[in-house]
């Protein structure tokens, strides 16, 4: 559908949320274990278009969005979805900007900036300031709840595909980590790189640096993600000012809020930092936080969210690369059309499909209904 003069007017925000159960009885990483995915998808009409959007979080979230965040932007210009990020945060000053809020307001932008770009005819990579072609990606999974065996085969598996970076989790046992990222550098050889991710697990900057020093001399592990909590910005500090040289220093999932990702930037925390456009107020704000690592001279790297990723991630003038996570990108698989496949370790969005590209399978979705 090609732009007109006149004003297209946001319409009916219909939202809807789906468990996927993991692809084993359950998985676990250094502070958490699941037994199953969330999905909350966001439909918002327009001009004869739909946008979609989505974030992995609880089905609570879709009420959110059907009630609070659709009556902020009812009647808002479709083309104007910085105007509707910016009710939405009126809306739910009430409801706190972090968590449920803030997710749900993550997927209703995505839905806002798909549909803009429906309305445009364009892919959404193309509307956004596009610096590249295609998004480097590495593979995420190698949970702790895999044995040394899992974690090789996955990792590895990866490797084989063209991933130039693989990701393991780590903390849960450290003991059992050993063999474990021993298992994972043997399976992916010396050319790439292994990355561990702590989850916050670690409860000291000393116990952290102990094992960030372990990981980098015995197994050439260049990037330790969240070896503290994100919300550690000090602890965290510490640890980048003493870890091994070579060895990046990553954080920001949970950066909910810009002056979240702007504390972990100005506290000198991570070497890398780290957003989930899916948690951080969707493409509006994930533009902004790509503008202060730009000021901060520090480069991002996207969490999670391979579908949307794909065309954010050519949008951000510092992307590192982003995260092909395991139960993401099945999830996608499962509930929409259109998915990306990563190609010798490089996400391409299809650009002659207008929008994320992606449409809700609601067929085989509903077998998964929350």
């Amino acid at each position: 559908m090609s732009a007109t003069t006149e004003a297209v007017r946001v319409g009916s925000v219909r939202a809807s949320a789906y468990e996927i159960p993991t692809a084993t009885p359950q998985e676990s990483d250094g502070t958490l274990v699941w037994h199953a995915t969330g999905v909350v998808v966001v439909e918002i009409d327009g001009g004869g278009a739909t946008g979609l959007g989505y974030s992995y979080c609880d089905a609570a979230a879709a009420r959110i969005a059907t009630t609070t965040l659709a009556d902020a932007i009812a009647g808002v210009d479709a083309m104007a979805p910085g105007a509707a990020w910016a009710r939405m945060q009126a809306a739910i000053r009430q409801l706190g900007q972090e968590g449920l809020a803030a997710m749900a307001v993550s997927a209703v932008d995505l839905a806002l900036w798909d549909l803009k770009a429906k309305l445009l005819g364009v892919a959404l990579c193309d509307l956004l300031p596009r610096f590249r072609d295609a998004v480097p990606a590495y593979g995420s999974g190698g949970f702790t709840s895999y044995g040394a065996a899992e974690v090789a085969e996955q990792l590895g598996g990866w490797a084989a595909d063209g991933f130039r970076s693989v990701k393991m989790k780590v903390g849960r046992d450290p003991a059992a980590d050993v063999a474990r990222a021993a298992a994972a550098r043997e399976a992916v050889g010396d050319e790439v790189e292994l990355m561990v991710d702590a989850n916050g697990a670690y409860r000291t900057p000393s116990e952290a640096l102990r094992w960030a020093h372990r990981f980098a001399r015995e197994h050439d592990v260049r990037w330790i993600e969240e070896p503290l909590s994100s919300r550690d910005a000090v602890g965290l500090r510490d640890v980048r000012g003493r870890a091994p040289a070579g060895l990046a220093i990553a954080a920001g999932e949970y950066a909910w809020t810009l002056a979240d990702a702007r504390r972990l930037l100005e506290a000198e925390a991570v070497d890398v930092l780290q957003a989930d456009v899916s948690r951080c107020g969707g493409i509006t704000n994930l533009l902004r936080i790509d503008g202060l690592c730009a000021a901060h001279e520090r480069p991002f790297s996207g969490h999670c969210v391979p579908a949307a990723m794909a065309h954010a991630g050519c949008g951000l003038e510092t992307l590192r690369h982003t995260e092909w996570f395991f139960d993401h990108q099945r999830a996608e698989r499962l509930l929409f059309d259109g998915t990306p496949e990563p190609v010798d370790g490089l996400l391409r969005p299809d650009r002659a499909r207008p929008g994320l590209g992606i449409e809700l399978k609601r067929a085989d979705a509903e077998r998964y209904a929350a």
